[in-house]
């Protein structure tokens, strides 16, 4: 595994194409703070959950500054089928190859998942949880089972503000850091 980033680093340069065939870089989005989401794959419900979340909270951090950059180790036809059918009005990439993935650090760990699915209880509450929100557990063949989620909070500058690489599968940053981040906290 490479470093993984830390408060004060530059944010790795990528340039990718998002779901509406648009070229997205971190230039792209200079002088705008940016949350840089690195998930599982596109038909991984508790990602579907997380990006159904941000689309809830986009319009806010949108009038604040932030835009959202969202990654999916898919190939891009899943990610149409799959996380695309949500329409978010921001950025989703398929990086099948994990180009980007590897450029920021984010792990695939065996034994994150053995912990993660080793909970009490933790079979029912993600199933409860994506129900609820209209998701399904639904496995995307071929995809790396094993990746771990990080998120990254960019500054204006392109400068890395928060790090944040996942303990489990289903960690993610807290919202009330990227909120606190979007509003110039």
């Amino acid at each position: 595994m490479n470093h993984q980033l830390q408060h004060g680093d530059t944010a790795p340069f990528f340039q990718m194409t998002d779901q509406n065939n648009e070229c997205i870089t971190l230039e792209k989005y200079r002088g705008r703070k940016i949350l840089l989401a690195f998930f599982r794959n596109s038909a991984c419900a508790l990602c579907n959950l997380r990006v159904h979340q941000f689309i809830q909270r986009y319009p806010e951090w949108q009038q604040q500054g932030m835009e959202v950059i969202a990654l999916f180790e898919s190939p891009e036809a899943n990610l149409h089928r799959y996380v695309g059918q949500q329409n978010a009005p921001f950025s989703l990439i398929a990086d099948p190859a994990a180009e980007i993935y590897k450029l920021y650090s984010v792990e695939t760990s065996e034994a994150k998942t053995k912990a993660t699915l080793s909970q009490p209880g933790i079979h029912q509450k993600i199933s409860d949880q994506v129900e609820a929100a209209g998701f399904k557990l639904t496995p995307e063949e071929g995809s790396n089972f094993n990746r771990i989620p990080a998120e990254f909070l960019i500054d204006e500058e392109g400068i890395v503000n928060v790090a944040y690489y996942g303990s489990l599968i289903t960690d993610h940053l807290p919202f009330e850091i990227i909120e606190r981040f979007a509003a110039g906290k």
